[in-house]
């Protein structure tokens, strides 16, 4: 009897000694309460806790990645969108994280979309799509600002996704559509602006030049000429019957005709 009883004493000792032992891994915080109350924080390694009077609550303090659900949300210019984002964090005070708020998780999740949904709605929709990182930026200081006294460090937020209506899609269509037609407007006009000035100072040139004009004209008598089926008119250059005034005509012609 007395030997049951020594066997049954040991074996409670083990049991209760390997129930004791709790491992704590190197990406891991261990938050020690004794009767109820906040001891210390608990190192990785193994760690002798004793069972009923002490508790110890293990957290992970490895980066962590939240995706935040998609949500509706109204922009400034009442432009009704659906966003959702990725929000990255780790614990830098596990103490803080357990006694500080009850499910620092959940809690992290739903401030991210709150916070989201109100930012987007202080913007219009052109600031949502062309400052996309300067949004994030906003989002990540307001969250990482409140998470604060939970122990929690936002490190970035990311806009992943960001749904318009297919009316306002057509809208935007239609403006990018418009924007390309008065640049290529603008392009056509200022080409036509230097082709002017080229021809302007051309023509200075030419008519400061004798015999650059009827070079001018061969030159695209010629040009023309290479293919077969094009009919020439042949306009005479005024210059040529300024030579002609005062003369008989028929005198010059027979003139030339002995020549």
């Amino acid at each position: 009897m007395f030997f049951t009883l020594l066997l049954f004493v040991c074996i409670l000792i083990v049991i209760l000694l390997l129930n004791s032992i709790k491992q704590i891994d190197e990406y891991q915080r261990g938050v020690l309460f004794k009767f109820g109350k906040f001891d210390k924080i608990l190192q990785p390694g193994w760690r002798l806790v004793i069972p009923i009077i002490s508790f110890v609550k293990k957290v992970d303090i490895r980066t962590k990645a939240v995706d935040v659900p998609e949500q509706d949300a109204i922009s400034k210019d009442n432009v009704s969108i659906r966003i959702n984002a990725v929000l990255y964090y780790k614990v830098f005070d596990a103490a803080k994280c357990i006694l500080a708020v009850e499910d620092f998780r959940f809690a992290v999740s739903q401030l991210a979309q709150t916070t989201m949904r109100n930012v987007v709605g202080s913007v219009s929709l052109d600031e949502l799509l062309s400052e996309r990182d300067k949004i994030s930026a906003e989002i990540c200081t307001i969250i990482d600002k409140a998470t604060d006294p939970w122990g929690i460090k936002v490190e970035n937020v990311e806009l992943k996704d960001i749904r318009l209506p297919e009316e306002m899609k057509r809208v935007i269509a239609k403006v990018a559509e418009a924007e390309r037609e008065k640049q290529a407007v603008i392009t056509k006009a200022a080409g036509e602006v230097e082709a002017s000035k080229n021809l302007s100072a051309a023509a200075n040139i030419m008519s400061s030049t004798p015999g650059a004009l009827h070079l001018r004209t061969l030159s695209t008598i010629n040009d023309v000429s290479s293919d077969a089926s094009n009919t020439i008119i042949f306009a005479i250059p005024l210059e040529i019957l300024e030579a002609f005034k005062g003369k008989d005509i028929g005198k010059v012609i027979k003139d030339i005709t002995k020549q």
